[in-house]
């Protein structure tokens, strides 16, 4: 049974940071991709970044420097670090592994507003 769980959302304020962390069980973390997703309210769900399994990372043009994709893969987890958030980056953030299959997690709410 593969299990993917996303943690460490919550609300802050415009400016103000948080880190995401994605723990991955039943599947050799070592040889997947994973990436961060997320859908606002009203919003399709759009690409963050990704981390590949050689520890290549990716991001949305939107990202503009201010998040930062990481695997540990001794802890078979995967963090996203946001710093400078904006309400425009509300939305539930999900987390993905993928090789041959995908699998995903539930997600976490992450809010932003004064």
């Amino acid at each position: 049974q593969v299990y993917v769980v996303e943690s460490g959302g919550g609300s802050v304020q415009p400016g103000g940071s948080l880190t995401l962390s994605c723990a991955v069980s039943g599947l050799d973390f070592t040889i997947h991709d994973a990436r961060w997703w997320r859908q606002g309210p009203g919003k399709n769900r759009e690409l963050v970044a990704r981390v590949t399994a050689t520890d290549n990372t990716n991001y949305a043009d939107f990202v503009a420097g201010r998040f930062t994709i990481s695997r540990d893969n001794a802890k078979n987890t995967v963090y996203l670090q946001m710093n400078n958030l904006q309400p425009e980056d509300t939305a539930v953030y999900l987390c993905n592994v993928y090789l041959t299959y995908n699998y995903w997690g539930q997600g976490t709410q992450v809010t932003v507003s004064s």
